[in-house]
């Protein structure tokens, strides 16, 4: 017997004297499928968990305190007898700090998404499903923050509220959002008057029993693989608000307010100044592609 792969959803099996056997995979079979042989974003997926874990364990993983501070040890360079990567202006080693940071990091990379997911996509289903006057409402108000420039807007919205990882994470929700309740509004729109929901209508069906059962599975797609991309973006405005100082106060870790306290530091130790924003760029880019390897393993018309 031998399987020949006719497409990513359907494997077709042969043997003597049998015409070949169509087995079609289900969906998230062919998902699997997919990333099972994609090995570039297999590798920055591991580079995320690997950076995820790190910043987890950072405890059992960073060899002196993050805030403790030598000035006799300032701005040591990288492998400066125990310090791994050096120290940074306060004498303060620059691995455990990094370590550190990528707590922050990723907590205001992924939270603000998450939260702006859960409401973005709520609105956007709702908007979609019922149109009309609540359409209306909702997607004009979406419109407002769609007139500003997101760097803009999240700065504005922290310099409001002031500085601080709570009011960081409250600004990057909000300017996400309303792409995302955008994108969910128009993946309802496509889906709401197809045949199997008109069927679901005709049955007695309760609007809220569609939406649940027959709308979110066809919508949860496009709002994940969007919702994903925008960790890379989180990530980058965090670190943004960080240094101007309209996010994560000092002396805690993050890596864009390591930037920017060690900017004025860049002529006598470059390579430990750039450690933080290698942090950053690796993050950021892992995220990309990996949410890009994702968006081809979940869009079923490649």
């Amino acid at each position: 017997m031998t399987d020949a792969i006719l497409g990513p959803g359907i494997d077709a099996t042969s043997s003597a004297g049998h015409a070949p056997a169509l087995k079609v995979r289900g969906y998230w079979q062919t998902v699997g499928f997919r990333l099972r042989y994609d090995y570039v974003t297999l590798f920055f997926a591991a580079v995320i968990a690997t950076i995820a874990l790190a910043a987890i364990f950072a405890p059992l993983l960073a060899p002196f305190d993050p805030n403790a501070t030598s000035m006799i040890y300032r701005l040591k360079p990288i492998g400066y007898r125990n310090f791994l990567l050096g120290t940074d202006e306060l004498g303060r080693d620059m691995f455990s700090r990094l370590l550190y940071g990528g707590r922050m990091s990723l907590t205001m990379g992924l939270v603000p998404v998450i939260v702006a997911t859960t409401i973005g996509g709520t609105l956007g289903v709702v908007a979609g499903f019922l149109g009309n006057r609540v359409n209306m409402v909702i997607m004009r108000t979406v419109d407002i923050f769609y007139a500003f420039p997101s760097v803009l807007l999240a700065v504005a919205i922290s310099g409001t509220m002031g500085g601080g990882m709570a009011n960081g994470l409250i600004a990057l929700t909000l300017v996400f959002t309303p792409p995302l309740c955008r994108v969910a509004e128009t993946a309802t729109t496509q889906v709401r008057n197809l045949d199997f929901v008109e069927a679901a209508r005709a049955s007695g069906a309760s609007t809220a029993s569609i939406i649940v059962h027959h709308i979110l599975g066809n919508v949860l797609a496009p709002v994940f693989i969007y919702a994903s991309s925008l960790i890379s973006v989180s990530i980058l405005l965090a670190a943004g608000l960080s240094f101007l100082g309209l996010g994560v106060e000092p002396p805690t870790p993050d890596w864009g307010l390591m930037l920017s306290t060690l900017r004025q530091a860049i002529y006598v130790q470059p390579l430990v100044c750039a450690l933080p924003g290698a942090a950053i760029f690796i993050t950021s880019l892992a995220f990309n592609l990996a949410s890009d390897g994702l968006r081809h393993a979940m869009d079923v018309r490649l």
